[in-house]
């Protein structure tokens, strides 16, 4: 693991090392709440706030809950939080976003699809910490060269926009030309999976279709119980409805009347990217009507607060190191 000021600094605020991953539509102020008050990093995603006037109210009332509850519980660890920027051409509120989150100097920034070098530069002056997300090396060294102070490794199996490789390559490729802070994405929702993560060389794990089904989630409830009832034989990669290769639950393709082969054997490539319908206003939405997971939900059994997910995990964590050293 790195030992960088600034991972040791945000280790220290957790109680696991667990980022809470960024979930779009599903991500709101008090699931955030929630994972920073249980001790782990939480985020959203920038767009989760609409019209981007309500994002400035949402940082400022995460704020105000957070210190509040830091107050009535002193000796409590409660985690900071962090912002999702999708830094890209085709977000138009990308550069509003950033300059509305570094007015309010959130502390934490998750950046994706694009080199964040103007993000580096508005948030480092004021301490502000950006990680990267990354499916392999040649996006890597980008984020390096633009100054991140962390990558978080995006491999297969991931919920979402997901990479290819195997975590284990994906990680050892990766440390061979880059020393720093590393964050792994990608199949894991339990505590010894927290700790395995660890013992590859990471300093966090990053986990989201875990908190889907959680009571401070804003998923639908057919959502999360999509996800409980769900294996991993119900994950289907594909670029189909974007363009960009994703992780989807089977049975919310087929409830939008979709023949989860076709999805499954469209291809990526071309001008579109491998996406068949691109006419937004015929095709299912996705993230609202098809669903993503990651290949990790075949061990997520129930709905439970997010307290209660990490005290399981925390605990899990703990005997599985004790158990392993003895």
């Amino acid at each position: 693991m790195a030992t960088t000021p600034v991972m040791q600094k945000l280790l220290s605020q957790t109680r696991i090392p667990i980022i809470g991953s960024p979930l779009f539509l599903v991500s709101g102020i008090d699931l955030v709440v929630a994972q920073c008050t249980a001790g782990i990093i939480g985020t959203f995603p920038s767009l989760n706030a609409r019209p981007q006037e309500e994002l400035p109210k949402w940082i400022e009332e995460i704020k105000s809950r957070l210190a509040a509850y830091k107050a009535e519980h002193p000796n409590e660890i409660v985690s900071p939080f962090g912002v999702n920027l999708i830094v890209h051409p085709s977000n138009p509120r990308w550069e509003g976003d950033l300059e509305i989150c570094a007015q309010h100097q959130v502390p934490l920034y998750i950046t994706s699809l694009h080199a964040p070098n103007k993000v580096v530069e508005r948030v480092h002056p004021y301490g502000g910490i950006v990680l990267h997300d990354v499916t392999n090396a040649k996006h890597a060294r980008k984020a390096i060269d633009a100054g991140v102070d962390g990558l978080i490794l995006v491999s297969n199996g991931a919920g979402g926009h997901a990479g290819t490789i195997n975590p284990i390559a994906l990680i050892n490729e990766i440390k061979s030309f880059y020393d720093g802070p590393i964050i792994l994405s990608g199949c894991m929702s339990r505590g010894k999976d927290v700790l395995a993560a660890q013992a590859l060389g990471c300093d966090f794990a990053y986990l989201g279709t875990r908190f889907i089904p959680t009571k401070e989630s804003s998923a639908q409830a057919a959502y999360q119980q999509m996800i409980i009832d769900a294996d991993s034989t119900d994950i289907i990669y594909s670029p189909f409805f974007t363009g960009v290769p994703g992780n989807y639950l089977k049975p919310s393709i087929v409830a939008a009347g979709i023949d989860p082969e076709v999805v499954r054997e469209a291809k990526t490539g071309g001008s579109n990217g491998g996406a068949v319908n691109l006419n937004k206003d015929a095709r299912p939405k996705t993230w609202k009507d098809i669903w993503g997971a990651g290949q990790g939900v075949g061990s997520i059994q129930k709905i439970q607060t997010v307290r209660e997910v990490i005290d399981e995990m925390i605990e899990e964590y703990q005997a599985t190191r004790k158990r392993l050293l003895g």
